[in-house]
């Protein structure tokens, strides 16, 4: 059924997420914590899909921190099933900051799920001090951005 999902933007990043029963909460549901978890999880694929992972992070000294979560649960996700998440980078200002969404599809349905909004901040990894984006963050993140492409 995965090929009749509406998509909120044109071509998602996609990993998928099988409900495991460590997911599940005391309402027999996907825990709230456990969206987020798979949400940073999810970021983090597509940043190392574009070519930069933690370890570039590293070497640069510098990193895209969260400053702002938006999370919105739509309808409950049940053990078994499985989601195709995705994600877009839809802001990149090529300077501090930089926006994700975030689109969870229940995978027999169809039904979208959850969508989250993340905002990113660049710091310096020694002090956590708000810095200008070093080249290699603008050179992969501003052509990745939905905005800078158009759409």
């Amino acid at each position: 059924m995965s090929e009749n999902i509406v998509w909120q933007y044109p071509a998602p990043f996609i990993t998928h997420w099988k409900i495991q029963p460590e997911d599940i909460d005391h309402y027999n549901h996907v825990n709230n914590v456990a969206y987020l978890s798979q949400q940073e999880k999810l970021a983090w694929a597509h940043s190392r899909a574009l070519g930069l992972g933690f370890e570039h992070y590293q070497e640069i000294g510098r990193g895209m921190v969260i400053f702002r979560h938006e999370l919105n649960y739509l309808k409950p996700a049940l053990l078994g099933d499985t989601l195709q998440c995705a994600t877009w980078i839809t802001q990149c200002d090529g300077k501090i900051t930089l926006t994700r969404e975030f689109q969870y599809v229940r995978e027999s349905d169809g039904e979208t799920l959850y969508r989250g909004k993340t905002q990113f901040a660049c710091v310096k990894l020694a002090t956590g001090s708000p810095t200008r984006m070093p080249k290699a963050f603008v050179d992969i993140y501003q052509p990745a951005c939905l905005a800078a492409q158009g759409k």
